[in-house]
């Protein structure tokens, strides 16, 4: 049989013009986004400095659509309040950089908002096992984090078959995220490969019509269908 999902196209400021951002988030809205995905780095955990609370907060005044706040950063605990407070509606932090990945999550969690986790692409699936029950999303990085505009790792969508496997055996409230190289060339087969969230960042910012280029992943994705 198959599943048939309304996906969600989230585009990445981190690859929209920054000297224009409220702009960039109101053209993206208007040509159909879903979600606007929002890439905090810390330097540290990834070799490269982004956005912080204040900006965020200034985001959620531009637009109505969620912001899906992804931290690349080390000890995130200690910010989750601040994110929270900037109006984060989806709070994601990565395996690799959570010492207490249970406590990290509850924190979200009790904040009312929603939780996710992610993995880079040569993390094992198997570290998030015993949290997926308890978190609402699950990302899967298609490239190496810390840069926008990379190529999507083919060997990855092994791993996001993988996960889709698993989330449907044990969590099957989890949405499954994929971030890194999204394109309109792409975007099905990762869809086909179980991605219920798809996050394109260069694709869609770097072309001429945001409009046009929305619309052909949401055509290409009106065809996609997983087989279950």
């Amino acid at each position: 049989m198959y599943e048939n999902i309304m996906r969600k196209i989230a585009p990445s400021i981190l690859s929209a013009d920054g000297r224009r951002l409220g702009q960039e988030i109101a053209a993206v809205e208007a040509a159909g986004a879903d979600w606007i995905h929002v890439d905090v780095m810390d330097g540290h955990f990834v070799p490269n400095l982004t956005i912080g609370p204040g900006l965020v907060a200034s985001l959620r005044k531009a637009t109505k659509l969620p912001l899906d706040v992804h931290l690349m950063i080390e000890d995130p605990d200690r910010y989750i309040d601040a994110f929270v407070q900037a109006g984060a509606d989806w709070l994601t932090v990565h395996v690799e950089a959570s010492i207490h990945l249970h406590r990290t999550v509850s924190l979200i969690r009790e904040r009312g908002i929603r939780a996710g986790v992610s993995l880079n692409p040569a993390t094992p699936l198997s570290l998030v096992e015993p949290i997926l029950p308890e978190v609402d999303l699950l990302l899967i990085m298609s490239v190496n984090p810390g840069f926008g505009g990379q190529k999507f790792i083919e060997g990855t969508l092994p791993k996001i078959r993988q996960a889709k496997e698993l989330i449907r055996a044990t969590a099957p409230q989890v949405l499954l995220e994929v971030d890194g190289g999204v394109t309109v060339k792409n975007i099905r087969a990762i869809a086909d490969a179980g991605a219920d969230v798809l996050v394109a960042g260069a694709a869609i910012f770097g072309s001429n019509d945001y409009g046009a280029t929305i619309g052909a992943m949401r055509d290409t994705l009106s065809r996609s269908v997983i087989v279950v």
